[in-house]
């Protein structure tokens, strides 16, 4: 049958088995409520071991998650009912006659459990066969070993509510047309879910098992996170025995953008990928020692405001600056100790004996734990020779005998001590609650705390993701180095960097994690029309860049008097009839507040939907929404809109500006509009 038959006869088979399921699943409700019944009528009766009410729970506890299986399953199901698959490969094995067909989707379908598939899901093996070859010979590599043969034909296919949108046979070159075609659409706002086009260079990428710790340096555009988060799934796919969706962390920059891109694992069949961002992180960690800290957002602000500001975070995040702790740390094991005798209910040892304990029993555990060991190794030996455990009370008097051996164990303490001794601006001495620590100190003191203590490393985190590698300073990879030991995948673009130049950190990362690091480029970039990208470049001197030909309306820059001006420019060019999404982006968070207030009274006025049309991204939201965006460059970082309008003023002429505006610039999908205002509206 040809491939519109086909496809009918899927989407039959699927709303059949959607139907055997939805039976199933009523079928498995009723079991449940039953058991449940049963359970409250009869538990009093049952044994008094509980063994009949352990199987009891057992056996409920296997109805749920067989139900939770077949409602997971119908879900999958319906999602494949809009288009069931995307491309198909004709391949005959070598020593056969005919050609087997293999249609390609989102996920497996077969007419019942345990057949044969109607529909190969993207991450099978055999898959690999649409995604790395033309024409010709071929293999793929199957849990029975390489499989090898010809490639006769492949088709590409667009489907949408069932129907046959497209299909042609397809070969490399056609696979960058239909590509364009996905993104020259004025399409969804999420991130696009790349698994239709794939081209060779992304699935050698997307399929990379072997490399420990895999290095994505890609240019704005190039579908890199996309690449990685497929790669996620992929592993997720075929590891299914070690690698579960818990087991995976994604370091994302915001909010907003984990929401951004939170859809396009689900929607490739895996659920419970964890996200978090690293400053988060950070300030959970410090919170016994400081009550609070900057963020990443107010560094940035200040940042633009003062150079010197700069230069002084740029200075503590640096290799010296991490040598320097490192060589505070080791002077700190004299000076911060003052051992005496102890005495407890019999329990003595001298101030020698303590410390060569300290010393040489225990110098592997950190400063700050280490005379913990050495109590618990003393009360050992006591408990041994009276014959009993001390109680919690005693305990706690013996360790504070311990603890007071230490001049401070305050972490605050020590770190304003290194600060003095190596000349830099020390914090306020204020108790805990008044303790407010800048952004230029959160990772210094984190750091330093793993310097002195332990940190546990989390090892139920398999995999972990990290996105805007460009953004991650020398010390701040030594920290996620003593957090995770797990494989990683790594991802950037040296040009998108917060500093006022381009920092490429593939240049020390192999003195962090070791040298058995993959490092990929990729330097083709599919998001902007050319017009977009290679003005952005211009801004950037950006030059490795391989641009995608797509076409657009050129770039279109003016100068205003005001803001007011400008943002009424905005709302003339504003197409929201025909564009899903589009920013107005601002250099700072207050322009970003007026200009938001200012544009939902105008578009209120026009009668423009701003309760589902309109929405502000500050450094607190979670959820990006379809319609006009207000938010500043920073916030925007990640995120791609089909109309952008940066605004910025004359005075706006650091190198981060410069920064800030090619970030601006690459956002933009089909248009651009540089507004420059000439009075500063702050």
């Amino acid at each position: 049958m040809d491939s519109r038959e086909y496809l009918n006869y899927v989407l039959d088979k699927l709303q059949e088995r959607i139907r055997k399921l939805d039976d199933a699943i009523l079928h498995g409700q009723k079991e449940i409520e039953n058991m449940h019944e049963y359970y409250w009528e009869n538990y009093t009766e049952m044994d008094q071991y509980g063994y009949e009410d352990f199987d009891n729970q057992q056996a409920l506890l296997g109805q749920v998650n067989a139900n939770k299986e077949k409602l997971d399953l119908r879900r999958r199901f319906k999602k494949m009912l809009d288009s069931p698959f995307f491309g198909r490969v004709d391949f005959i094995y070598d020593g056969e006659e005919e050609a087997e067909t293999f249609y390609i989707g989102i996920g497996n379908f077969s007419k019942e459990s345990g057949r044969l598939p109607l529909v190969y899901d993207w991450r099978a093996p055999v898959s690999s066969l649409f995604y790395d070859y033309d024409k010709g010979e071929a293999y793929y590599d199957a849990p029975a070993g390489r499989m090898e043969g010809e490639v006769l034909s492949k088709w590409q296919y667009k489907i949408r509510g069932g129907k046959m949108i497209y299909a042609f046979e397809s070969d490399v070159k056609i696979d960058d047309e239909v590509l364009k075609q996905e993104l020259g659409s004025h399409g969804d706002v999420k991130l696009k879910n790349i698994i239709k086009t794939i081209q060779k260079e992304q699935n050698a990428i997307i399929r990379n098992t072997q490399d420990r710790i895999l290095a994505i340096q890609g240019v704005a555009g190039s579908g890199k996170t996309s690449v990685a988060l497929h790669r996620i799934a992929y592993l997720l796919y075929h590891d299914r025995e070690n690698l579960k969706s818990s087991n995976v962390l994604v370091l994302s920059p915001n909010g907003v953008f984990s929401d951004y891109i939170s859809h396009i694992l689900p929607e490739l069949g895996e659920e419970n990928i964890r996200e978090m961002s690293f400053d988060m992180f950070a300030y959970r960690e410090l919170r016994d020692t400081v009550s609070d800290c900057e963020d990443r957002c107010d560094q940035i602000e200040k940042e633009l405001l003062d150079e010197k500001y700069a230069e002084s975070c740029r200075k503590k995040q640096s290799i010296d600056f991490v040598l320097q702790l490192n060589e505070f740390v080791l002077g700190l094991e004299d000076r911060l100790m003052r051992f005496s005798d102890l005495k407890y209910k019999g329990m003595t040892k001298s101030e020698r004996q303590l410390t060569e304990m300290f010393y040489y029993r225990f110098p592997d555990i950190p400063l700050l734990e280490r005379m913990q060991a050495v109590m618990d190794y003393v009360v050992d030996e006591y408990e041994t020779l009276i014959g009993r455990d001390l109680g919690d009370d005693e305990i706690e008097i013996v360790r504070g005998k311990f603890m007071k051996m230490y001049r401070s164990t305050d972490l605050y303490v020590l770190y304003n001590w290194f600060l003095k001794e190596y000349g830099y601006e020390t914090l306020p001495q204020v108790s805990y609650e008044k303790r407010f620590l800048k952004y230029e100190d959160v990772y210094p003191m984190l750091y330093l705390k793993y310097l002195l203590k332990s940190r546990r490393m989390d090892r139920n985190i398999r995999h972990l993701v990290i996105d805007e590698m460009q953004d991650y300073s020398y010390m701040q990879y030594l920290i996620l180095d003593k957090m995770f030991s797990c494989k990683m995948t790594i991802l950037g673009d040296k040009a998108q960097t917060m500093e006022e130049k381009t920092r490429d950190v593939l240049s020390f990362l192999p003195r962090v994690f070791g040298r058995g690091i993959r490092k990929i480029n990729m330097n083709k970039s599919y998001r902007n029309t050319m017009e977009i990208a290679s003005y952005a470049n211009s801004i950037s001197d950006v030059s490795d860049m391989e641009l995608f030909e797509r076409h657009g309306k050129p770039v279109e820059e003016q100068t205003f008097s005001d803001r007011k001006a400008a943002l009424e420019a905005v709302l003339e060019k504003l197409r929201l009839e025909e564009f899903e999404t589009a920013a107005v982006i601002e250099m700072t968070q207050e322009r970003a507040k007026k200009s938001a207030a200012y544009l939902k009274e105008r578009m209120e006025e026009l009668g423009m939907d701003t309760e589902n049309r309109f929405s502000v991204v500050d450094r607190d939201s979670t959820h990006f929404k379809k319609g006009l965006t207000v938010t500043t460059f920073y916030l925007a970082k990640g995120l791609e809109f089909d109309q952008v309008f940066a605004i910025y003023t004359t005075q706006d002429n650091t190198p981060l500006h410069r920064q800030a505006r090619y970030i601006c610039a690459t956002r933009a999908l089909h248009e651009l509009y540089m507004y420059e205002v000439k009075a500063s509206q702050d």
